[in-house]
């Protein structure tokens, strides 16, 4: 079958199967490449974009602590985005933003050119699993988070995913579907390529942003459960408060709020009367229900 999709590579719309680079690239042999996930829904009028602004301020971030010199604004970005996402007709789906060097790189670790940007837009109908609530079940992992003295963990980079594929490749062969990281300090950190969330006593808790990703979708979950009156720690937390929480549950881009049924050999009700308030909330906003959030979505001009 034929492949039309369209991707954005520096100005200009290419076809799917050639947007590749040399294996001998700095962002694949050197691993410096850098990226933005977020969701496209179909609101009543036009597709719209879940919080492109912060992702597209996080891209930034991310390029300013790995030394990239971005040759596009933020704004130049988010219109090459609605581009894309025309182009391809996409409705539900995602937009995944690369940043990376194309140039090659046998012995040289530091990039004499401009990293190059590649925007994707991609179909929910493409094994990505968007929306799904089913509950989960999560186990403790024997790896650390990387330690913020050694990386860019708050980056949202390429290279620290080899943790996250470390623990995730864990956790499947002990047969649960998401291993959940301490820092070396013993601390809660997140999953790997999720926020972490316990409730207690109606409390809900989540790791604050020492040495972690700042999440937007982690950020979000805070913000609607201060509209809906529940209280909130952003603190730090040890494995003892995964064990003796009452409610637990896991956030990304796919997924907005994913209920934790089973945590080692724990079985928890999922979703706990807080999870499951939070989950409906979040299902009225993107479904376009609940006006207060209307800023959680930009248009695409």
């Amino acid at each position: 079958m034929e492949d039309n999709r369209k991707v954005w590579l520096d100005g200009e719309l290419i076809p799917w199967n050639k947007a590749n680079v040399h294996l001998l690239s700095h962002s694949f042999s050197r691993a410096s490449a850098l990226f933005e996930v977020f969701g496209i829904h179909e609101s009543p009028d036009a597709p719209v974009a879940f919080r492109m602004d912060e992702h597209l301020k996080r891209l930034k971030h991310s390029t300013d602590l790995l030394y990239m010199e971005m040759k596009y604004t933020e704004e130049e970005i988010a219109a090459a985005v609605a581009q894309v996402v025309k182009v391809n007709h996409l409705g539900r789906g995602i937009i995944k933003i690369m940043a990376y060097w194309a140039e090659e790189a046998v012995v040289y670790l530091i990039p004499e050119k401009e990293p190059s940007i590649a925007i994707f837009a991609i179909s929910e109908g493409e094994g990505l699993h968007l929306d799904d609530t089913s509950p989960k079940s999560a186990c403790l992992s024997r790896w650390r988070k990387l330690h913020p003295d050694t990386t860019q963990v708050t980056a949202k980079a390429c290279a620290n995913y080899l943790n996250a594929y470390l623990v995730n490749k864990e956790a499947k062969e002990r047969k649960y579907d998401v291993g959940f990281l301490l820092n070396t300090d013993g601390f809660l950190a997140e999953g790997p390529t999720e926020s972490i969330f316990v409730v207690k006593d109606g409390v809900l808790k989540t790791p604050s942003l020492d040495g972690i990703l700042s999440s937007i979708s982690r950020k979000s979950i805070l913000e609607i459960a201060s509209s809906i009156d529940i209280p909130t720690a952003e603190t730090t937390l040890r494995k003892d408060d995964l064990f003796s929480a009452d409610e637990i549950f896991i956030s990304h881009t796919g997924t907005k709020v994913s209920p934790i049924n089973r945590f080692e050999n724990r079985d928890l009700e999922a979703p706990g009367p807080v999870t499951g308030k939070l989950m409906k909330v979040m299902e009225d906003i993107l479904h376009f229900r609940d006006t207060r959030f209307r800023h959680f979505f930009q248009q695409l001009a």
